[in-house]
């Protein structure tokens, strides 16, 4: 059997009947998972448990990604987003990267932290000491809390603490370091934080008022790195240009707040496709991006000894692909299933590309011809049916506004009265 290749040729121009068809046979969908994508949402009894006050549900355009070679392996990535041109960006980003090779990636693994916060102490340091020394009775205690981790091997594997001079005077914060395997993992921790809470508590002489798992999640961090070949990429002075505007990202935090922007646009898609949980996603890759004290690009950027440009991007990746919504949501099983992953890991590792890939594909336009052009014709669309536009005529004024440079609803108003009359 040949080898499946993400590199599928005019994509886009396939009608949505054909996409389904090409995706279906790359990911081995069922009848059941094509459903499910075009209904979009479970049963309203379904969602009804899935969270409070329910009166409905809201459709986010979901797409696929292509082009991605990661590892050597080939993905569609599944991606969920109401932002125009997002989908396109990675896939264009993937395919400049695919001509040197693609995307290398790696995790540190599978590690999450709960915090247990201890206060109204008189010695903070002998009470640091006092419970560390006590570190292999909570872990096992903890590790009573899991009927499956320490089954895999997994479970908790640390306990560290430090000090804090806070409002209302010290306090010790203790983390408990879980290895949560393909989960990702906030339930099980913060039921192995509780549990612990009051023998920490005893041993400490304090009292615990935080038990919360810890989305500076600095011990499960992914990496992916490519290579851009200038040919690819439009030549020297395109990288040149990128390069001077990566070095505003990093010395400029207003231009590093878009900069990182630009890689979340396509990591949060893929979260969201995927049933992940968005907020802790932005919530750790910002707080990363200030690691050092002042919040800097992520995304890095240089040129190798041969003039092509060099991409890398380290980030957080608090996901999984158990449990919750990763399960319980029909259409998110569905994008685990298009992307293939086998391990929370592996998920991991596609999105840290995918963020690299969607900041090539940005940072190249911004070297060159200007995000706006591309980012305005697919928005077109968009324009062309608040107008009224329907079925071809959407094509029909997309295009228009795009040759007469003018996209915007009066344009697009205009030039379909011209066609309806």
């Amino acid at each position: 059997m040949s080898q499946k290749r993400s590199n599928i040729s005019g994509f886009y121009k396939l009608s949505y009947e054909d996409r389904v068809k090409v995706v279906s046979e790359f990911s081995g969908l069922n009848g059941e998972d094509v459903a499910w994508l075009k209904k979009g949402a479970p049963e309203m009894e379904d969602v009804e448990h899935m969270s409070e006050n329910i009166i409905g549900t809201i459709g986010i355009p979901f797409g696929v990604a292509t082009n991605f070679l990661i590892n050597g392996k080939d993905y569609l990535v599944p991606m969920a987003t109401e932002e125009s041109s997002v989908v396109a960006a990675a896939s264009h980003g993937a395919k400049i990267a695919r001509v040197k090779g693609g995307f290398t990636a790696t995790t540190t693994g599978s590690f999450m932290m709960v915090e247990i916060q201890v206060v109204d102490i008189d010695d903070p340091e002998v009470s640091k000491q006092r419970v560390l020394a006590e570190k292999e009775e909570l872990l096992t205690m903890a590790d009573t809390r899991s009927n499956t981790l320490p089954k895999l091997g997994a479970g908790a594997k640390d306990l560290e603490a430090e000090i804090f001079e806070g409002f209302y005077g010290s306090m010790v914060v203790f983390r408990l370091v879980v290895d949560v395997r393909d989960a990702m993992g906030a339930n099980v921790m913060n039921t192995m934080a509780e549990y612990i809470a009051p023998k920490i508590a005893e041993l400490a002489g304090g009292r615990v008022c935080l038990r919360v798992v810890d989305n500076y999640a600095i011990r499960r961090l992914a990496k992916a790195t490519c290579v851009a070949g200038k040919e690819a990429i439009g030549g020297e002075d395109i990288i040149d240009n990128l390069l001077q505007g990566y070095s505003c990202a990093y010395f400029n935090q207003h231009r590093a707040t878009g900069h990182n922007k630009g890689a979340m646009n396509g990591i949060t898609a893929v979260v969201l496709a995927t049933g992940n949980d968005t907020r802790a996603m932005e919530s750790g890759f910002h707080s990363y991006a200030a690691r050092c004290g002042r919040y800097r690009a992520l995304p890095v950027w240089e040129k190798n000894k041969d003039g092509d440009l060099v991409g890398t991007l380290e980030m957080p990746v608090q996901v999984g692909i158990i449990g919750g919504m990763t399960k319980l949501h029909p259409v998110a099983r569905t994008a685990i299933k298009i992307l293939g992953v086998k391990s929370a890991d592996e998920l991991g590792q596609v999105l840290a590309s995918v963020g690299l890939a969607s900041k090539l594909a940005a940072e190249r336009a911004l070297a060159a011809e200007g995000i706006q052009d591309g980012h305005m014709r697919l928005h077109a669309g968009n324009i062309a049916m608040m107008a009224g536009a329907v079925g071809k005529e959407v094509e029909i004024i997309k295009e228009k506004l795009c040759v007469l440079k003018q996209v915007n609803l009066k344009t697009a108003q205009d030039e379909l009265a011209k066609i309806k009359g």
